[in-house]
Formats: structure tokens, sequence, C-alpha cells
């Protein structure tokens, strides 16, 4: 039986799809969102909407902004010699976070998974190969501590090693299986000063 109308139903099940997000709390964002003054619901609407049509990928990094180039790989002040790869963007911001790395990024979008079927040219690699081909003193590689983050590790490190360029791993602070978005800035920090090379 469906205890709400079909708006009412909708809202929720649209909101439940969102990761994260149960029927439980699906039913209660749906419940808040009615109950806000109408001139913020169609913010939140419009906020939704716009940054769907106008965040894209920057074109050195692959992060996602709204801008050709993000603020991070136009600022002059940043080591353009040292990239550090991470998986996803919330990654690349828990990094800027701990206001220790003064270098660049590269986004993956993902990991290695075969058993998803995601391979190396799902992600964002030949991307960073052609990066390399700049004036690049290390790569850092600060992927996940998962089985897929270690393996797409492994992979980056067998593609640079030839190239001579200085390949280093972050190192222990990041729990084996621990999501780097969720880890406190302290930790992060010590991660980065202890990378070791590859």
């Amino acid at each position: 039986m469906d205890l709400y109308s079909g708006y009412i139903g909708r809202l929720i099940a649209e909101l439940a799809v969102l990761p994260g997000i149960g029927n439980k709390s699906a039913q209660r964002l749906a419940f808040h969102i009615i109950n806000m003054p109408k001139d913020q619901v169609e913010k939140l609407a419009d906020a939704m909407t716009s940054a769907r049509e106008h965040i894209r990928y920057c074109n050195t990094c692959y992060t996602l902004t709204d801008k050709e180039t993000c603020p991070v790989c136009s600022d002059p002040s940043r080591n353009k010699k040292q990239i550090m790869v991470v998986e996803n963007t919330r990654d690349m911001t828990a990094y800027e976070k701990t206001h220790k790395y003064d270098g660049v990024y590269h986004v993956l979008h993902g990991a290695i998974n075969p058993g998803m079927g995601i391979g190396p040219s799902d992600i964002k690699l030949a991307e960073l190969i052609k990066r390399l081909q700049s004036d690049v003193d290390e790569v850092i590689i600060a992927t996940n501590s998962s089985i897929e983050g270690e393996t797409t590790a492994m992979y980056i490190s067998k593609l640079i090693k030839p190239t001579g360029i200085k390949v280093t791993r972050i190192a222990s602070g990041v729990p084996v299986g621990g999501e780097l978005e969720y880890i406190d800035e302290v930790t992060l920090s010590r991660a980065l000063d202890a990378r070791v090379e590859l």
C-alpha cells in the first residue's frame, strides 16, 4: 500500500537513489524539503540544476570545476613538478584541507577493478601519462588503501618507473580499507610526510 501521494512518493524515490541515503533518510529529507519555504526549495533546485549544467573536468588535472582550469592548476605558486594522483575529487579536497601539500593533482575518477570491469582505460590514466611529458620530478600515488587502490598504485608505478620520474606512495597512517575522504587532516599529513618510493 502506498502511504503517500504520488508527488511525495516520487520525491522519496528520487532521494533514495542517492548514495548513502536509505528509504528512512529519503523520507526525512522529503518532508524537510516539503516544509521548506518555496524560495529555498527553488534555490536548492536551481543549485542542483546549475551544478549539473556547468561542472566539468579541469583541462589539466581532471578534477571537477566550473572553469576551464581549476583553482589549484591555475595557481602560479603551486609546484607543478610534483603531481599527487588521487581517485576522486573528494580525496583531493581531503588533502587540500591539510594545507601541507603545495604540488598539483591528477584525479583518476576511479580505480582499477577487474571484478567490476574497470580497467586502466576506464580511468584517467592515459591523461596522467600525457601530463608526464612535461617537466615532472615526482608522482605521489595517493589512491585508497583498498585492494583496488593498491592495484592501481602498482599499475601506475610500473608505467612511470621506466621514465625515470620518482614515484612515491603515501605511507602508514591511512588504514587498509580506509577511504581518504573520511580520514582526518593530521593522519593525511603524516601519511604524506612518510610516503615511500615505489
